[in-house]
C-alpha cells in the first residue's frame, strides 16, 4: 500500500549555485556575483559590470510593462538577476526566445541562440547527375 505525501513533504525544490541558494544570489549585484563564477567568467563581469547591470535593469522594466525582451547583446553573461526570464536573443537573422533558468548562470547569452542551422540537403535536380540528364531529353 503506497502512503499519500502531505503537502509539507512535497516542495518545490530548492535551487543552489555553487552553495548558495537563488534567492540569496538575486539581491547580489554583477560585481558580488563575480566570485562564484570561474576566473574567464568573472574578469568579463569585472571589465562589463556597468553594461550587465543596465542590462538587467532594462530587462526588469520590460517585464513590469509586460513587454518582450529582445537583444542583440549575445556577450552578456547571465546573472542570477535574469533567471526565470524569457529573452529574445537574436541569432543574426531571428530572435530566439530562450526560457533562462539556474543552470544557465555564468554562460553567454549567445551559447542558446546558434547562429548555424542545420543544413537540409534536398533532392538533385534534374540535370545534377549523369542518369538524370537522360530524363532531360
Amino acid at each position: 500500500m503506497r502512503e499519500e505525501k502531505h503537502d509539507e513533504e512535497v516542495r518545490k525544490k530548492e535551487i543552489f549555485y555553487r552553495g548558495k541558494n537563488l534567492q540569496h544570489l538575486k539581491t547580489l549585484d554583477a560585481r558580488e556575483i563575480a566570485k562564484y563564477l570561474d576566473s574567464r567568467t568573472r574578469r568579463s563581469i569585472m571589465r562589463n559590470f556597468d553594461k550587465i547591470e543596465n542590462f538587467t535593469r532594462r530587462a526588469e522594466k520590460k517585464i513590469a510593462k509586460n513587454k518582450k525582451i529582445r537583444t542583440h547583446l549575445r556577450d552578456i553573461i547571465i546573472v542570477p538577476k535574469l533567471a526565470g526570464m524569457t529573452i529574445g536573443i537574436y541569432n543574426g537573422k531571428n530572435f530566439y526566445d530562450v526560457a533562462i533558468t539556474a543552470e544557465m548562470i555564468g554562460h553567454r547569452l549567445g551559447e542558446f541562440a546558434l547562429t548555424r542551422g542545420k543544413v537540409v540537403h534536398g533532392a538533385a535536380g534534374i540535370g545534377a547527375t549523369k542518369s538524370s540528364k537522360a530524363q532531360k531529353k
